[in-house]
């Protein structure tokens, strides 16, 4: 658990959702507090969910400033005036979570407005620290009509990003705005999490040997993956981590999910796709090299840990 002076108050958007469901218990065991701000409950006996429509800027505004529980009531009234503490994180993982979901202006209107509100709220609230939720679809290939190639190998966050889909441009569209608010706002960072293709722990038994024994169907995921309890850790460190402004990060485990060494599988699967550096015998292609090196990520939760190869 965190000491009380790294111990943290969090809203956390999404939070009822298939990676917010393990993240939160993550945040929660490492000591800080934790509103869920969903259209649905999270079934947590510590977790108030307050029910928010995201692309409505006044209810951002106001959940953004809200107790996190009714029991906070009780608290005393602060210097302006009422019992409110200020959160010191915002972390922002509610969208449509994919394609196909609702028509593509919708998909784009709500990803799009709603980060955009959380961001603006949060920065003009005085909040200095907020993560959004990106993706790895903004590589081009997950979402691309009929078979694509990447540009290069690894995928690392400069890469140029040039997605042809609806989903993965209103993620874009998110870290431009995220760019654009911590410029304007200094002494705010904010990171955008390049979230892989996210495995909850009942997952592995009956998808991970397809994963591994097909990989011809892994290419729009890069053959790369995060473990949701794993991105909880990287939810904590982003929060710990403080005075990199606005930052990129992939959000992946660390290794392929096939058997064979990934020199094997681009060969095999994409022979025209350049290697721009060496890469670890069973790195995943969508590398988390950075996160690893700039926020200490350690990955807990390795696939084979899991599944019999």
């Amino acid at each position: 658990m965190a000491s009380s002076s790294s111990a943290k108050r969090i809203v956390f958007t999404g939070g009822s959702g298939k990676a917010g469901r393990h993240c939160i218990p993550y945040l929660l065991s490492k000591g800080h507090s934790v509103l869920n701000v969903d259209l649905v409950p999270l079934d947590h006996p510590k977790v108030h969910t307050l029910k928010t429509d995201l692309t409505d800027s006044g209810q951002v505004f106001n959940a953004l400033s809200s107790h996190f529980h009714l029991s906070h009531y009780e608290n005393p009234r602060g210097p302006g005036g009422v019992g409110v503490e200020k959160p010191d994180a915002v972390i922002h993982f509610a969208a449509y979570a994919r394609n196909m979901l609702v028509p593509d202006s919708e998909t784009f209107r709500g990803n799009v407005l709603s980060t955009y509100n959380v961001i603006e709220a949060a920065c003009k609230l005085g909040i200095k620290k907020v993560v959004i939720a990106s993706s790895e679809t903004t590589y081009g290939v997950c979402f691309a009509q009929g078979d694509a190639d990447y540009h290069c190998f690894p995928l690392e966050e400069d890469y140029d990003n040039d997605p042809e889909d609806t989903y993965a441009t209103s993620k874009l569209c998110g870290e431009r705005c995220a760019r654009s608010f911590a410029r304007r706002f200094p002494g705010t960072d904010i990171y955008a999490l390049r979230i892989g293709n996210v495995i909850e722990p009942h997952e592995y038994e009956p998808d991970f040997p397809d994963y591994v024994n097909k990989p011809e169907t892994r290419k729009r995921n890069a053959w790369s993956y995060i473990d949701a309890r794993d991105l909880g850790q990287i939810c904590d460190l982003c929060v710990q981590k403080d005075g990199l402004g606005f930052q990129v990060f992939n959000a992946t485990n660390d290794t392929i999910t096939t058997k064979e060494p990934t020199a094997e599988i681009l060969k095999r699967f994409a022979p025209n796709t350049p290697i721009t550096r060496k890469m670890v015998e069973y790195e995943a292609p969508l590398s988390n090299r950075k996160i690893r090196e700039v926020l200490g990520f350690k990955d807990v939760h390795d696939w084979r840990k899991y599944v019999k190869v």
